[in-house]
């Protein structure tokens, strides 16, 4: 089945999604702890997003989760973050390679003093539709 593209994209997916596994501690160190998961948002019925934290117990970052159940991009969807500094993005389900539109955040965001969730800061970032997105805390 590997001759179609979208299969060689879930290909591609599951290998990237194995190896961000096995590289971030957050997705696996504190799995029997709930020191390891955070909420930012998990009541956001209007849009269908999921927003949470993944922590880990060697001291590596945070792992910030952004899930989109809908059909509807976001070109600015705010997010709040207790940190400034830069949200790397670590995996976005619609990138190309995956079989994706490609819209994303071009490798992460800067963090705005922007209280929200709660949060000092926060960022905004682009949610593609039926996507999920991974940030690394800086």
């Amino acid at each position: 089945m590997l001759q179609y593209p979208p299969h060689q994209g879930i290909q591609t997916l599951v290998g990237d999604l194995n190896r961000m596994y096995r590289s971030h501690p957050a997705l696996f160190s504190l799995d029997t702890s709930e020191a390891g998961f955070a909420w930012v948002d998990a009541n956001d019925h209007h849009h269908s997003v999921l927003i949470f934290w993944r922590r880990s117990s060697t001291g590596s970052p945070p792992l910030l989760c952004v899930i989109n159940f809908t059909p509807m991009d976001h070109k600015t969807f705010r997010i709040g973050v207790p940190d400034g500094g830069w949200y790397a993005e670590l995996l976005n389900t619609d990138a190309v390679i995956y079989g994706g539109s490609g819209h994303g955040n071009l490798g992460g965001v800067q963090a705005e003093q922007i209280p929200h969730h709660g949060q000092p800061w926060s960022i905004s970032v682009a949610l593609p539709s039926l996507a999920s997105l991974v940030f690394s805390a800086p």
